[in-house]
This record gives C-alpha cells, sequence and structure tokens, in this order.
C-alpha cells in the first residue's frame, strides 16, 4: 500500500471507483493505469498537489507497473480534460493540483512543495490591460516562502 507520508490516501474499493468516475465524467477512458494513477491522485476525496515524480514514485510503491512517460502523459491528459492544473514554478518544475478552480499558491522554497494558500486574503484590485487583440486568459499566484 501506499505511504501516508507521500500524501496519497490508501486504496479501497471506494477509491476505486470515484476515480473511475472522475475520468468517465471527464470523457476519459478508464483505463488501467489512468484509473491505478486517479485513484492516487483523487481516491480519497482530497486535493493535492504532485509532480509527475511523486506520482510515479506512489505508484510504484503501490505496485502500479506505470513508467514515468506513461506517468507524464496521463498526467498531460488530465489536464487536457479539465480535471487537473499545471502549476510551473521556476519554468522547469511543474505541479499538478486536482483543485481547478482558479487559487493562489504558496511554494515552499526549502521543501520544494507547493500547497494552497487563502484565496480570501488575496487582494488583487488591477490588472494591467492587455495589449490589442489578446485577453487576459488566467493569472496565477504562487507566492514563493523560505526561512528566515
Amino acid at each position: 500500500m501506499v505511504q501516508q507520508q507521500l500524501g496519497f490516501g490508501l486504496m479501497t474499493p471506494q477509491s476505486q471507483n470515484r476515480a473511475t468516475d472522475w475520468l468517465v465524467d471527464a470523457g476519459l477512458r478508464p483505463t488501467r493505469q489512468r484509473v491505478a494513477l486517479a485513484e492516487l491522485l483523487v481516491g480519497d476525496g482530497r486535493h493535492r498537489h504532485v509532480t509527475a515524480e511523486s506520482l510515479f514514485e506512489a505508484a510504484k510503491k503501490n505496485g502500479d507497473a506505470v513508467s514515468l512517460a506513461t506517468v507524464y502523459n496521463t498526467l498531460r491528459a488530465f489536464c487536457d480534460a479539465g480535471v487537473l492544473q499545471e502549476i510551473t514554478v521556476d519554468g522547469s518544475k511543474s505541479y499538478f493540483d486536482t483543485n481547478t478552480h482558479d487559487h493562489p499558491h504558496f511554494f515552499w522554497e526549502d521543501e520544494s512543495r507547493l500547497s494552497d494558500a487563502p484565496s480570501d486574503q488575496l487582494v488583487i484590485q488591477r490588472l494591467p490591460e492587455a495589449p490589442e487583440g489578446v485577453e487576459i486568459a488566467s493569472v496565477d499566484v504562487v507566492i514563493r516562502l523560505r526561512k528566515k
């Protein structure tokens, strides 16, 4: 079973059903590998932030035979289907969030960890005007934290 310290819940028949429903509702075919990864992501009904590497390690510990390339491709398919949000930190490290609603994030630099920041404490009074011919599609807020 998956180690709890990785932040992934224990797998149960209910978690597998939740994962399968999540895929079907998104219009994705519930293949064995997709269900296994979806179960790690949403099986316990809680939101989480993962990297491809952390999900790959959790899948291995859970006994799921998936390659790192499959994990990357599956995460991309989940993002394309709108059930995951990708947050890029430093232009090189991507985190994937099961909460797809607009919300700010804390990036803990000392731990290379992403977490939700309280939305009710963030106030954006004004955005710059978009150049002519384009519109603002979204605004991503990542607040970087480090120990004093």
